[in-house]
C-alpha cells in the first residue's frame, strides 16, 4: 500500500512541476494546489500507513499500548491541509483581480510595467 501511495506522491510532484512551469495564470493556481497535496500525501506517508489503535491512553494505564498511531504526521497533515487551502484562496483572489485588470491569463502579455516602445528582453542565454 505504501508502495502505490508513494507512486501517487511522486506523479502529484510530477504533475503540479509541470503546470507550475506552464505560462498560464491558472495553470500554475492549479499546480501550487497539486503541490500542496503531494506534500500532504508525503507526510502522511512518513508516519507509516498501517492500521493501528488510537493514541489513547486507558484509565488503567500509565503509558500508552503498543502499536499506537503516531499523532505527528496527522496532526501536520491537518495543520498543511489548513494553510493549503489558505494559500490557494489568496492566490485565486490575486489571479482573478490580476484576469480583471490585464484581461489575460498568458504571462507573457502581462508587461503593463514595461514600456511599449522597447524590445522584449532576452528569453534565454
Amino acid at each position: 500500500m505504501e508502495v502505490a501511495i508513494v507512486i501517487l506522491t511522486g506523479v502529484f510532484f510530477l504533475v503540479s512541476i509541470y503546470l507550475i512551469l506552464s505560462r498560464h495564470i491558472i495553470r500554475v493556481l492549479l499546480g501550487v494546489a497539486m503541490l500542496g497535496n503531494g506534500v500532504n500525501l508525503t507526510i502522511f506517508t512518513t508516519g507509516r500507513i498501517t492500521r493501528e489503535i488510537p493514541p489513547i491512553i486507558g484509565n488503567n494505564a500509565s503509558v500508552p499500548l503498543e502499536g499506537i498511531a503516531n499523532p505527528l504526521p496527522q496532526a501536520l497533515v491537518l495543520t498543511a491541509i489548513v494553510i493549503a487551502f489558505s494559500f490557494f484562496a489568496f492566490l485565486l483572489v490575486l489571479v482573478f483581480r490580476t484576469y480583471q485588470e490585464l484581461g489575460t491569463d498568458d504571462t507573457a502579455e502581462m508587461r503593463d510595467a514595461e514600456p511599449k516602445g522597447e524590445a522584449s528582453p532576452p528569453l534565454g542565454y
